[in-house]
């Protein structure tokens, strides 16, 4: 899923943000006061998570954003706003092909907006669904890209404020279920 802007970046963020809007617009107003599969968050906690680390990483790096919205008044709003706002800045070669020194050595803005935001992005949309309290599958094309990142991260996936230690499953869960059990989450996680 490493991609330069030539080959998708704007076109792989926007495949990941049609995946989570669609399970955004389907909370029921009352259910982003839910609690979420991460510890301590609600189910609107994780979608301003979502939104704040990405203006962090895009600001660190010298590409301001428009003003953010309040999550909480309406957190369908503030991502569509949100969304639209990176959206538009990584159809910019400039902006997405921007070569920085990252955690893990020299990267671009694009490619870490895929590989740590996005990874971000499909595995929050599957918390927000589950304090909904509707079932969330991953693809195929998913499952790749999360068993490629989590092995990737390695322990530093377990680091504070990042994701719980892994939970046993048994032989035989199915792919979904052993994915988020090594992101210390159960499949069948009720709030």
């Amino acid at each position: 899923m490493v991609m330069t802007n030539e080959t998708g970046v704007a076109d792989e963020y926007r495949s990941l943000n049609a995946a989570l809007s669609s399970v955004l617009v389907r909370v029921e107003e009352e259910a982003w006061t839910n609690d979420s599969p991460c510890t301590g968050w609600k189910a609107v906690d994780v979608l301003r998570h979502l939104i704040a680390t990405q203006r962090h990483f895009l600001e660190e790096r010298g590409i301001p954003l428009h003003e953010e919205l309040r999550v909480d008044n309406d957190p369908v709003a503030a991502w569509a706003q949100h969304s639209a706002g990176v959206q538009d800045l990584l159809e910019d070669p400039k902006v997405a092909d921007k070569e920085y020194e990252g955690f893990f050595g020299p990267a671009r803005v694009g490619e870490s907006m895929l590989r740590f935001y996005g990874f971000d992005m499909v595995v929050h949309r599957w918390d927000i669904a589950r304090a909904a309290g509707f079932d969330e599958r991953f693809t195929s094309d998913e499952m790749d890209m999360l068993e490629g990142a989590i092995a990737g991260f390695g322990e530093s996936l377990y680091g504070k404020g990042i994701c719980e230690r892994p939970l046993e499953v048994p032989d035989d869960a199915d792919r979904q279920t052993r994915i988020l059990a090594k992101l210390g989450r159960k499949a069948d996680f009720t709030h």
